[in-house]
C-alpha cells in the first residue's frame, strides 16, 4: 500500500499485473483454515483491503490492471478497481465468494452492477462461476482481452500511451465519468464546465492545440 502511494505522486499511469500464471487469487484459504475459530472477515476487509482499494480507486493518474491469468475471489475485484482492465485471453473472472458462503467483497458488488448490469452481476454472485477473459469483454467489465502472445507487448504499449498523455485531463475524466452515477444530467453539465475550466488553464491544453495547428503530435507533460 505504501509503494502503491508513494508511485502515484510520482507517476504518469500505475499497472497492476500477478508476478506468476495467475493474477490474484484473493484470500489464501490455507491460511484461513487455521483461523477460522478468530476469524473476523469484517476487520480484515476494513483493515487491509479498504485501504488498498481506496487507494486504487482514488488515484490521481490512471491505473491498468494486465490480468495475465485466473483472477478470483477478491482477486478479481481487485482487478476492477482500475480504470482500464486488460486482460489475456486465457485470463478468467471468478466471485468465487458463494463456493464458500460468502458474498462478493474487496468492492465486488459496486464495481460489477456498474460494469455489467443488475442481472449479470446477481448472477455472478449466486452462481460463482467463471467468465473467460472474451466473455468480460463483451458484458462490459474488461476494456480488452487480448491474444495470450501478443498481451504483454499490448498492455505495455497502453501502459506508455497514457504515461504520455494529458494527466490532469485524465485524472478530470475518472472524476467525470465517475460522478454520473450520482448525478443529474444538470449537476453532470455544470460538473463538466467546471472541469473543462481547470483543463482549459493547462500547459497540456496549450500544447495540444498548438500541436494540432501545427500538424504534428503534441507532447504532454502531464500538468
Amino acid at each position: 500500500l505504501d509503494a502503491f502511494k508513494e508511485a502515484s505522486d510520482a507517476a504518469r499511469v500505475i499497472v497492476l499485473s500477478g508476478a506468476g500464471d495467475a493474477f490474484c487469487s484473493g484470500q489464501d484459504l490455507t491460511d484461513a483454515q487455521h483461523s477460522l475459530a478468530n476469524a473476523n472477515l469484517e476487520r480484515t476487509l476494513r483493515d487491509e483491503y479498504m485501504p488498498l482499494l481506496r487507494a486504487i480507486f482514488d488515484c490521481k493518474v490512471p491505473t491498468i490492471s494486465a490480468v495475465n491469468g485466473a483472477a478470483a475471489g477478491a482477486g478479481a475485484n481487485l482487478a476492477l478497481a482500475s480504470d482500464i482492465v486488460i486482460a489475456s485471453e486465457r485470463a478468467v473472472f471468478l466471485q468465487a465468494f458463494a463456493r464458500i458462503g460468502l458474498i462478493p467483497d474487496a468492492g465486488g458488488t459496486y464495481w460489477l452492477p456498474r460494469q455489467v448490469g443488475f442481472a449479470r452481476a446477481m448472477g455472478a454472485a449466486l452462481f460463482a462461476e467463471p467468465v473467460p477473459a472474451r466473455q468480460a469483454e463483451e458484458w462490459g467489465m474488461i476494456w480488452e482481452a487480448v491474444p495470450d502472445g501478443e498481451f504483454e507487448m499490448h498492455w505495455r504499449r497502453r501502459a506508455a500511451q497514457l504515461a504520455a498523455g494529458p494527466t490532469e485531463a485524465y485524472r478530470r475524466a475518472k472524476e467525470a465519468v465517475r460522478a454520473t452515477y450520482e448525478n443529474s444530467l444538470e449537476e453532470q453539465l455544470i460538473l463538466e464546465a467546471r472541469l473543462q475550466g481547470r483543463c482549459g488553464k493547462t500547459r497540456d491544453f496549450r500544447e495540444g492545440v498548438m500541436a494540432f495547428l501545427e500538424g504534428r503530435t503534441a507532447e504532454f507533460e502531464g500538468r
